[in-house]
């Protein structure tokens, strides 16, 4: 394996020298920052062509950084993104690589930074261990992921729970994936209803599912039928409601989908956002939907989304616990219930 250094004055200034006679796919095996005479200082960065087998396990200059191979696009990426912080975290490779990880799967700066900040990771001297203390920040991002199953044992006789979202996001297919689950795992007796009543074959698909499960399903085109359908299943553990796709911008219609849930039950809503959308109209259906006074988030199509920090970059904005994860169109599979753990691996590519 051919490994060189190569010294600047400045990070840039060395990942501009490795790019240049290197090229822009070397990978940097570590990073140090030198002390010279006076204030002389230097920063040398070990790095090989893109070409050779790089082994973390066969390289000692790995040493005790054990941070992930990096490549030079990927730091100048982060150069270019970071305002000055690469010069602060290049004492410590690991809080680097991490703040690398973070940036990679889409985690907004600010909010990067912002979990830095709280465990010290940010100053040119951390007092703690550069494993230390990316554990702590791991640590922290973790304390701010909530949790929540809502179909826990309760005191109340019966869970009545609706699933809301824009058109296309995964309700049908999810409530029939939990359905499901709680009836052959959990052994609850279910009952499915449809309150979409503008999507044509609606009805028909989630009765299609609830035929497959031997489970009732009502229909309902308004509030009253939405009674007379909820009083026909108290006998039932839980009963799940499949809303209409909405347009997170027809104010009207979700105005109108408020409306038609009953007061007189005690019925939780559940958003559903899809991570393969961009993160602007993820928050804006969030936003938008926020009169429905949803209790969780399911995030669905992770397996269709390259980058998944819009997951953590929604749960900073609006503070809500993930409920489910959903990954595939598999019945009764390609569902979890949320974990923090989970959703950490999914933000640090760790699946």
């Amino acid at each position: 394996m051919q490994v060189e250094k190569y010294r600047a004055k400045t990070i840039r200034d060395a990942v501009s020298r490795v790019k240049d006679i290197l090229g822009p796919e070397a990978m940097i095996i570590s990073t140090k920052k030198l002390r010279g005479n006076s204030e002389n200082n230097f920063i040398e960065i070990a790095a090989a062509p893109a070409r050779d087998d790089i082994s973390p396990k066969k390289s000692s200059l790995l040493g005790e950084v054990k941070s992930e191979l990096m490549s030079i696009k990927e730091m100048i990426y982060l150069l270019n993104q970071s305002g000055g912080i690469i010069e602060k975290l290049i004492w410590n490779p690991p809080i680097l690589n991490l703040y690398a990880k973070l940036l990679r799967n889409g985690v907004r700066d600010d909010y990067a930074r912002t979990f830095l900040k709280r465990t010290g990771a940010l100053k040119e001297f951390p007092a703690d261990p550069g494993d230390n203390i990316t554990q702590r920040t791991i640590n922290e991002i973790k304390r701010v992921i909530k949790v929540k199953d809502p179909f826990e044992a309760r005191d109340q006789k019966r869970i009545i729970a609706a699933f809301i979202g824009t058109t296309g996001v995964g309700k049908s297919t999810t409530i029939a994936k939990l359905a499901a689950q709680l009836m052959l795992k959990a052994r609850k007796k279910i009952g499915i209803m449809s309150i979409d009543n503008y999507r044509i074959g609606a009805m028909e698909q989630i009765k299609t599912y609830a035929n497959i499960l031997g489970i009732p399903c009502y229909p309902a085109f308004n509030r009253k039928d939405l009674l007379f359908a909820l009083r026909r299943m108290e006998g039932r553990d839980v009963v799940l409601i499949d809303t209409a796709g909405q347009s997170q911008y027809d104010r009207s219609r979700l105005e109108e989908l408020k409306k038609i849930m009953p007061v007189e039950f005690p019925i939780t809503s559940h958003l559903l956002l899809s991570v393969a959308t961009t993160e602007f109209e993820m928050n804006k259906t969030a936003v938008n939907f926020s009169p429905l006074e949803y209790q969780s988030y399911i995030f669905t199509k992770i397996d269709e989304a390259e980058r998944r920090g819009s997951i953590i970059n929604q749960i900073m904005k609006l503070r809500l616990p993930i409920s489910y994860i959903t990954a595939g169109q598999n019945v009764p599979g390609d569902i979890e219930t949320a974990s923090k753990g989970k959703i950490l691996n999914l933000l640090l590519d760790r699946l």
